[in-house]
């Protein structure tokens, strides 16, 4: 009998991006934690997505874009609607985010569909989670029971009401994790700025591996195999949009890990150089979606991401 494909389950925001810039105002579906399931639906990984999603036109945005990327949905209820986050790019095309009521008070529940996802998972992913709220921080820890899990704690300004609150929620969740991604922003937001630092806390407090993002500096991995580096990717053409880049790096490394154990430096380098092609890949092209050097090759090079 034909086994099924190791399958990934990513638990997080789905939202609806409205882009204010000098080319006018236009809506993509996005979201971390949506971002990261198209991503790995994308590199082959049968993929769920457990998000709050509203009742209302955005959520069928949301819902239609999802199934058109073969990834199934588990919804949570969502009172106040679908989230949004209003995004003003700079003239350096950096963004800021204000986001609704809905995306401030987003909560998530685990049913019995939710919890047969995740036992069946070979990794459950959590990007852009709550953490600063202890009932959501509880919930998500009893669903994922003995379940292997990557975390990106993805905090946001704008829906950040705790910070330390934030930090207790999310540390409780590293021990035993297969990895952490953490970058420049959420050790600014979160601790002292020190990337470095953040990442050898982490491993202190039993993550089995870290991924350090730095942008233009590229990445450190950090594992019982030895600090590893690269480089960010240099590609053809310009960089378009970096919004998405990290969301592209956690979705290669997660691919790397969905049924698989990296061991050795090697297996891990080699997984590490694969993510900065893929984030390098991504900023080719506006929105989240994610992009590898062969999609480019093939013609997706400027496709929106919705």
């Amino acid at each position: 009998m034909q086994q099924n494909s190791p399958s990934a389950v990513v638990i997080g925001d789905a939202l609806i991006d409205e882009i204010h810039d000098a080319g006018g105002v236009r809506e993509l579906v996005g979201g971390a934690a949506l971002n990261v399931a198209v991503g790995l639906r994308r590199l082959g990984v049968p993929t769920t997505l457990i998000a709050m999603v509203g009742d209302d036109e955005a959520g069928a945005h949301i819902r239609e874009y999802l199934s058109d990327h073969q990834v199934q949905l588990i919804e949570s209820v969502a009172p106040h609607g679908s989230s949004r986050a209003v995004v003003q790019r700079d003239a350096n095309g950096e963004p800021t985010y204000v986001f609704n009521e809905a995306a401030q008070r987003r909560s998530i529940r685990y049913g019995e569909e939710a919890r047969q996802a995740l036992q069946a998972a070979d990794l459950a992913v959590i990007s852009c989670f709550p953490f600063d709220v202890p009932g959501e921080v509880d919930a998500v820890a009893d669903a994922l029971a003995g379940v292997r899990v990557a975390i990106d704690p993805n905090p946001r300004s704008g829906m950040l009401s705790d910070r330390d609150e934030f930090v207790r929620g999310f540390e409780r969740l590293v021990a035993g994790a297969a990895i952490v991604k953490v970058g420049a922003d959420d050790a600014a937001l979160l601790y002292d700025g020190d990337l470095t630092k953040l990442r050898v806390r982490l491993r202190a407090l039993g993550a089995e591996a870290v991924l350090a993002t730095a942008g233009s500096d590229g990445a450190v991995l950090e594992s019982d195999a030895g600090l590893l580096e690269a480089p960010i990717a240099t590609l053809p053409g310009p960089i378009v949009d970096t919004v998405g880049a990290g969301d592209a790096t956690l979705s290669a490394v997660a691919e790397g890990l969905v049924g698989a154990r990296p061991e050795v430096a090697g297996e891990w380098q080699k997984l590490l150089d694969r993510a900065m092609d893929v984030a390098a890949a991504t900023c080719r092209a506006e929105g989240g979606l994610l992009r590898t050097p062969e999609s480019l090759d093939a013609g997706d090079r400027g496709v929106r991401g919705s």
